[in-house]
């Protein structure tokens, strides 16, 4: 039977939350390449570990745990971008090796926690997805999605141009430490299913894949979301059927996917700078540059 994966309990909820990922993922991930902060996931995923762990030892929800503690940091991450430009880096590394350490430490001092439960947040699992994990995933999901949707023309003016957005009267500051909350709660989103040390892929490779073959930014956002989502898809179903790791499989379809897209833009690439060297020929006029919008930028 095709669907049969349909019929388990706990692929029913692996499959809801790996759509959630799919669609979060890259929509806050196209934000942080846009800014140059590609690796702030994999970053925040070390402190939201210590999140981890402070959920198996004080008993509560460790998703929930885990992302009031990805919060925190993130916005301390952000305060370091801000105030901390000579020792900046060393203050971070010392934030994402400690956050990564304090969550070995806490999982293991727990009564129930063990290895077994850290490997299945570091990399994904299908079986440990439950009721309650669901509705947490959702209800996280949903914030992202309407900050990324609902505000995407203000977060676009800050990652393309803080200068410009600060002058047209922008909340710089403000929008830039949403984008950080925002990326601090995906990466909770995310971690069930694809783990805390392979997120960061999931919010960067399908931007990067969309970027091949689009050249303005709500097309590379529409884009991006839809591989995203049909490679969780793809991941978790190949997962159920090969017992390979889920988080494993769907970075590596995700860069397959890139690596195909990649192949197949070479071409458009060429008959585009043709198109463009037909038009300079032609045009004889000079137009004064204007401030990019998201239909024309290509991210």
């Amino acid at each position: 039977m095709m669907l049969e994966f349909l019929n388990p309990p706990f692929m029913q909820r692996a499959l809801i939350a790996a759509v959630l990922v799919g669609i979060t993922a890259p929509a806050i991930g196209i934000y942080l390449v846009q800014r140059r902060q590609a690796l702030m996931g994999d970053g925040i995923g070390h402190v939201a570990m210590t999140g981890v762990g402070l959920g198996f030892l004080l008993s509560t929800s460790p998703v929930w745990m885990a992302t009031l503690v990805a919060v925190a940091g993130s916005v301390v991450m952000e305060l370091i971008r801000w105030y901390g430009r000579t020792r900046g880096d060393i203050a971070l590394a010392m934030l994402f090796y400690g956050g990564m350490a304090g969550g070995v430490m806490l999982i293991n001092l727990s009564d129930t926690g063990s290895n077994a439960n850290l490997t299945s947040y570091l990399f994904g699992s299908l079986s440990t997805v439950s009721e309650e994990d669901v509705v947490a995933i959702v209800a996280l999901a949903a914030f992202v999605v309407l900050v990324t949707v609902g505000l995407r023309r203000q977060l676009f003016a800050v990652s393309q141009d803080e200068e410009f957005a600060r002058v047209t009267g922008l909340p710089v500051r403000v929008l830039n430490l949403l984008v950080a909350v925002t990326a601090a709660i995906t990466v909770t989103v995310a971690m069930r299913v694809v783990g805390l040390l392979l997120v960061s892929a999931l919010m960067v490779v399908p931007v990067a894949a969309a970027q091949q073959i689009s050249k303005s930014f709500r097309v590379t956002f529409v884009l991006a979301v839809v591989i995203g989502t049909a490679v969780t898809l793809a991941g978790t179903v190949t997962s159920y059927y090969q017992d390979v790791p889920p988080g494993a499989t769907i970075v590596l379809l995700a860069i397959a996917a890139f690596v195909l897209l990649t192949a197949l833009a070479a071409p458009l690439a060429r008959r585009r700078a043709r198109e463009r060297t037909g038009e300079d020929d032609r045009c004889t006029l000079e137009v004064p540059a204007a401030r990019p919008t998201q239909d024309d930028v290509r991210v």
